[in-house]
């Protein structure tokens, strides 16, 4: 039986996400990239790939290594919206957080821009839930 990715998907991990966090595919939409990422946050030791879908000039000062340790443990991702408009892009979405006091949710609005055909993140704001 293939395992569901972590990004809720409902497609392979070796067929969704997997491709984009080894190069061997970029992203095509924010969407998919908001999934990725969250994956690559999720499974830890992908400190690299965060480092090369992040826009340059707002990752300053982040390191590939801290990047790649898993810091909280992420259980669920649902997107509410997604779209673009030329080289901007936005996702809305939710992400949850089990620890052992009980879940949270870290609700985002992304910014991406995609600069020579590759979408980067640029930041997000987050809202209240």
């Amino acid at each position: 039986m293939r395992k569901s990715c972590r990004c809720g998907s409902r497609e392979s991990f070796s067929d969704c996400c997997k491709p984009l966090l080894d190069g061997r595919r970029s992203s095509v939409t924010p969407e998919q990239l908001v999934r990725s990422r969250y994956t690559a946050y999720a499974l830890g030791g992908y400190g690299d790939y965060l480092l090369q879908t992040w826009f340059p000039a707002t990752a300053k000062g982040l390191i590939a290594a801290d990047l790649s340790v898993v810091t909280r443990n992420w259980t669920a991702l649902k997107i509410f919206a997604s779209g673009v408009d030329g080289n901007t892009g936005w996702v809305d979405f939710r992400a949850t957080d089990q620890s052992a006091s009980g879940p949270s949710i870290l609700h985002e609005k992304s910014v991406f821009t995609c600069a020579t055909g590759i979408w980067l993140y640029i930041g997000g704001e987050v809202l209240s839930s």
